[in-house]
């Protein structure tokens, strides 16, 4: 028996009653776990699987080539945000960012503790803050961008030059960029309303840049909507 901590990144159902979780864990990063039984009609915790669910899963051994079966699971914290409409699309959109974005990733606390305190952020409505949590990975896998006295961000080479050389990246979304990155307390940074979709917009063509086989995430277009 194996029990671990892990945020619930997405899940598939599978046949009837079954299903297949995408999970980053504490202490093995992403994982792939199969859970049986979710979807009978007596399995009352299939109410636990909602996006960033902080959960306890308890694993049986594998065997041969299989995936890990979950044998329980427990919900670590519970909290309120999932009724908060604005909280529950930025939710949606971060779970399915991460669930591609670290799908080789292994175990990172870095990355664990910075999801737990994106969480503490939207429990405070800060509703910016998934703007500002893809900084926070960008800098913790070592490819944000590096800061000069060059007022344009170049998203392709992560370097601030003298001239633009994107349409998205002029002078005040570049100056957004060098004060995310360059900020002590990240979440303390303001970015205006006017300028929060160009920002994302920014932060998706960085993402394409820098991340393997990056693609924009489905709910992209959700978030863009609730947050007009």
């Amino acid at each position: 028996m194996n029990s671990q901590n892990g945020f619930l990144l997405s899940f598939i159902k599978y046949g009837e009653n079954d299903a297949v979780l995408h999970c980053f864990t504490e202490e093995d990063g992403f994982q792939t776990y199969f859970l049986k039984g979710i979807y009978s009609k007596r399995n009352k915790k299939k109410a636990l699987l909602l996006p960033l669910s902080k959960l306890n899963f308890t694993t049986n051994p594998v065997k041969g080539n299989g995936i890990p079966a979950v044998s329980k699971f427990e919900l670590i914290e519970n909290n309120d945000i999932y009724t908060d409409i604005k909280v529950n699309t930025v939710i949606f959109f971060v779970s399915d960012f991460l669930n591609q974005i670290l799908k080789h990733e292994n175990k990172n606390p870095g990355i664990f503790s910075s999801i737990d305190q994106f969480i503490a952020e939207l429990t405070n409505k800060n509703y910016q803050s998934h703007l500002l949590f893809l900084i926070a990975i960008l800098k913790i896998q070592g490819i944000a961008p590096l800061v000069n006295n060059g007022k344009y961000l170049d998203p392709e080479t992560g370097t601030f030059a003298v001239g633009a050389s994107h349409q998205l990246f002029n002078e005040e979304i570049s100056t957004l960029w060098k004060n995310a990155v360059s900020s002590e307390n990240l979440y303390h940074i303001k970015i205006p309303a006017s300028l929060r979709k160009d920002f994302l917009d920014s932060l998706l063509v960085y993402y394409h840049y820098h991340i393997t086989d990056f693609r924009i995430p489905a709910s992209l277009e959700v978030i863009q909507q609730i947050f007009e």
